[in-house]
């Protein structure tokens, strides 16, 4: 039986296992352990996982930066998908927006990641043709 819950600083390598295999993991600087761990220190509630018998199946990162709401890594263990599990996690983060009085959430999803377009699209959203996201990398120094 799956069960959801906040991540806990327990959980980073555990996360970070997960991550490797179930989350598409090209064009973005590495994740770390220590990423993990200072996401749940500054916000014990923006990284709901999906657990199978103490196993991480599944995770989202639920942004609120008290203007907008952010989605980030959604991801399901293969062996989990298309069993309602990303479907939930994405409830989940949307109950904590509405918490919040959040009016507008935005995911971040891979151009090339078709997989996860089903599975976005499926849960309302769509892609916004008028925006392009700009990033610049910042040096750890």
């Amino acid at each position: 039986m799956v069960a959801y819950r906040n991540a806990v600083a327990a959980d980073a390598d555990d996360v970070m296992s997960f991550w490797s295999t179930a989350a598409e993991d090209s064009h973005r600087p590495p994740d770390s352990s220590d990423a993990v761990l200072r996401l749940i220190e500054r916000d014990p509630e923006a990284l709901i996982l999906a657990v199978d018998n103490d196993v991480v199946v599944g995770s989202i990162i639920v942004g609120w930066d008290g203007w907008r709401c952010h989605l980030y890594r959604l991801a399901v263990a293969p062996t989990h998908r298309r069993q309602g599990i990303g479907r939930r996690l994405v409830e989940l983060a949307e109950d904590r927006f509405a918490s919040y009085g959040g009016t507008r959430a935005d995911a971040m999803v891979l151009d090339d990641n078709s997989q996860a377009h089903a599975v976005w699209s499926t849960a309302g959203y769509a892609p916004q043709p008028e925006w392009s996201r700009w990033v610049k990398p910042l040096s750890n120094t």
